[in-house]
């Protein structure tokens, strides 16, 4: 089980359903037009199939930061979401990371962190917002193996490394 995390409105949805889509296409289909989303209120589980290889994920609404923990005892890898595009919402989103990797059931669990909405002009760059998020701190400190990618959702830039880290990280085949 792979948990997707990050605060509300940081595209985690629209992840899911394009990566699902991806899943599902040959390499040289286009993605087409982002579908409409609305907010995650509870929990959304996708299975994500490629190559006859499953994994699933649990995408938890960002409104329910306080009871993810409930989630974290089955979960072998975890995807948190940043709004890179929301300034005002980084330091929480901050905070919730944190939160996450210090928590002992996710100590083993791999972790990708995506900068999404790369796509829309923002007013920091992803060496200033990793610097802001004291990431290089993080990855030396953190017990758990840590990967970043900047990535746009809507766009579909990045998603395909989004899939490899996901299939490369699973813990046992199903």
């Amino acid at each position: 089980m792979c948990l997707l995390l990050g605060a509300t409105g940081v595209g985690k949805t629209l992840l899911l359903k394009r990566l699902q889509k991806l899943c599902q296409m040959d390499a040289h289909t286009d993605l087409g037009e982002a579908p409409v989303t609305l907010p995650t209120v509870g929990t959304n589980l996708t299975d994500l199939i490629l190559r006859k290889r499953k994994i699933t994920v649990r995408e938890l609404g960002g409104c329910m930061g306080p009871i993810w923990p409930k989630y974290y005892l089955d979960c072998t890898s975890v995807i948190f979401v940043v709004d890179c595009a929301n300034i005002v919402q980084i330091s929480s989103s901050c905070v919730q990371l944190l939160s996450v990797l210090s928590a002992e059931p996710l100590h083993s669990a791999a972790v990708l962190i995506l900068f999404n909405k790369s796509d829309l002009p923002c007013t920091m760059s992803l060496v200033e917002l990793k610097s802001l998020f004291r990431m290089d701190d993080i990855i030396k400190t953190a017990p758990q193996s840590i990967t970043t990618l900047e990535i746009s959702a809507r766009s579909g830039q990045g998603l395909q490394d989004v899939l490899s880290w996901l299939f490369s990280n699973r813990s046992h085949d199903t």
